[in-house]
């Protein structure tokens, strides 16, 4: 993975893990239902980037190459399942 990629990521992480954290507090605060699910999504979203971050670093990085090394099939297989998982 590319430094950059690293950097982004944990930086998206520790975004995630306050925002989570505030949640919590939100609900053992009883604070209202809608509040909470409001912060809910926008924690949904933010793990939608990450990932989103996650995926471009490994087909710009880890794929490439895999392909060059001759393991196209096995990353293929890869992303077919990280596919799958994605959808379900």
């Amino acid at each position: 993975m590319f430094d950059e990629t690293t950097k982004d990521a944990t930086n998206r992480i520790s975004y995630i893990e306050g925002h989570l954290a505030g949640v919590k507090k939100m609900v053992a605060e009883g604070r209202y239902c809608v509040d909470i699910l409001k912060q809910t999504y926008a924690i949904r979203r933010a793990i939608e980037k990450l990932e989103t971050k996650l995926l471009e670093g490994h087909l710009h990085s880890c794929v490439v190459e895999g392909v060059r090394e001759g393991r196209s099939e096995e990353i293929l297989d890869e992303l077919v399942e990280l596919y799958g998982l994605a959808n379900k």
